[in-house]
């Protein structure tokens, strides 16, 4: 699929915890301050065990950071899963940018994303891409496990808007 941008301060805000435990590990520049390299292998792990605990089916995940952008590797179980895991990593604060390079086992149609404007409901999404706002639970069902309540969506969040069936 390529290269996805996202609103790098909207999201979970995660990375303060990486940074904590990078500060417990060594080594650290000449100013006492955390390698950027080390840094970078902790929001790894982090966003690793966001994938993870979301129970995403992917085989040989790979996540790697490289400033602002985070690039995903390994083979998904389906389009929909691939996308999951696009969007799980994406919408995290600090994150710009999820350079997907991704394989599916079981290739099918591609979902459209859709970043989520202030006064947004699912039923207005629903509305602009199927023409009837009661099509709303497509859309939550399609953004599970991340989405836990069809009310809880937040400007800049992305989402994904799969094809009509």
């Amino acid at each position: 699929m390529g290269l996805f941008s996202f609103l790098k301060n909207a999201g979970a805000k995660l990375f303060n915890k990486a940074e904590e435990e990078a500060k417990k590990e060594a080594p650290k520049t000449p100013e006492g301050k955390v390698t950027e390299d080390l840094l970078n292998r902790q929001k790894a792990k982090l966003l690793v065990s966001i994938v993870e605990g979301l129970g995403l089916n992917v085989q040989g995940l790979q996540v790697e950071l490289q400033g602002e952008t985070v690039i995903v590797s390994g083979q998904a179980d389906s389009q929909a899963t691939k996308e999951k895991v696009i969007l799980a990593l994406g919408n995290v604060e600090g994150v710009s940018a999820v350079d997907d390079r991704m394989t599916v086992s079981a290739p099918e149609p591609e979902a459209q994303f859709y970043e989520v404007k202030k006064g947004d409901t699912l039923s207005k999404i629903a509305k602009e891409f199927y023409g009837n706002a009661m099509k709303y639970p497509v859309i939550f069902e399609a953004n599970k496990p991340m989405l836990k309540d069809p009310d809880l969506i937040y400007p800049g969040q992305v989402l994904r808007i799969p094809p009509q069936a």
